[in-house]
């Protein structure tokens, strides 16, 4: 079977505050809500799903609703997720963000392409980049944002490592991407970021790994990632996958079933939690795309304590 990764399927992050959270990302990115749900190992927690139009595996970025402190920044952790636009949209989303109010860095080019980094009310660490492979677009008719510059999905996602070696060994040897370049961290550091690819490339599809031994070890927390997922299509698919891993000796959770996907979680060698997930069956499993996001959605096995797990959550 060829085991080929199709890009990323979701990022999962920490939040503290979920009406902030959901304000941010659907009133000024312009995200649909596209799940609202519990976490399946804390039913205390939301895990609210904020993706496009049609909830396309590749357009999520998640939330874990943890009271957690703020997350120390360091190595052995995601550090910047990234959202792909049209290139024409750069100068439109810095006038916007601009006007919410937004903490940002002038658009600059990074490895050939534009780019616009910012960061949410809790200092997660996100960045538009212009992608020139645009491919189908799935805009969501009620977001704030117009259709031409709504956010295509998930972009380069950039992680940090104290050493390089151990972790492409699994991304090439175990994962089988493939490293493309590298570049500096910034005009004023000697470390380096080095670009690896899967499946048919491009910024959907591209994982960037600095390498920063001088950092300290990140702490979990808001603001913070708590994992990046990728993707396989279906359950035998996963099930290859969960061989391969288990092949090299990987310590791994085992196949992990989500409802609206499957999953497998394991560890690399830089201390980052990975996940591979099914594109099937999807959001649809239990309700309908025109109303995505509008009600608490349990998967089965958590139906029977619908009222007890309400009772706990805070209202959006």
């Amino acid at each position: 079977m060829d085991l080929t990764l199709g890009g990323f399927h979701h990022l999962t992050a920490i939040t503290a505050n979920a009406p902030g959270n959901l304000d941010f990302y659907t009133r000024v990115l312009g995200l649909r809500l596209v799940k609202k749900t519990v976490n399946q190992d804390d039913t205390t927690a939301y895990h609210l799903f904020y993706g496009d139009g049609a909830a396309t595996p590749g357009s999520d970025i998640t939330f874990f609703d943890w009271p957690a402190a703020p997350a120390r920044r360091g190595t052995h952790s995601v550090t910047r997720t990234g959202f792909r636009v049209d290139p024409a949209s750069i100068g439109w989303w810095r006038d916007h963000l601009a006007a919410a109010g937004v903490k940002m860095t002038e658009p600059n080019e990074t490895t050939g392409r534009l780019s616009l980094a910012f960061e949410d009310p809790e200092g997660q660490r996100l960045v538009l980049v212009a992608d020139e492979r645009i491919g189908a677009r799935h805009p969501w008719e009620k977001s704030t944002v117009p259709p031409e510059h709504q956010i295509l999905g998930l972009g380069p996602i950039t992680m940090s490592v104290p050493a390089l070696g151990p972790t492409e060994q699994v991304l090439t040897r175990v994962m089988n991407m493939q490293k493309l370049r590298d570049y500096p961290v910034s005009a004023i550091s000697s470390n380096s970021v080095h670009v690896f690819s899967m499946g048919e490339g491009g910024p959907s599809a591209e994982l960037h790994v600095a390498v920063e031994p001088d950092l300290p070890v990140a702490r979990e927390g808001a603001g913070g990632v708590h994992h990046v997922a990728f993707r396989t299509p279906d359950h035998e698919g996963l099930t290859a996958w969960t061989e391969r891993v288990r092949g090299f000796r990987m310590p791994s959770s085992g196949e992990v079933e989500r409802y609206y996907f499957r999953s497998l979680y394991f560890r690399e060698p830089g201390g980052v939690l990975f996940e591979i997930a099914t594109d099937v069956p999807g959001f649809t499993a239990d309700e309908p795309l025109e109303t995505l996001g509008e009600h608490l959605s349990l998967p089965p096995f958590l139906e029977p304590r619908r009222a007890s797990i309400e009772s706990r959550l805070q209202p959006l």
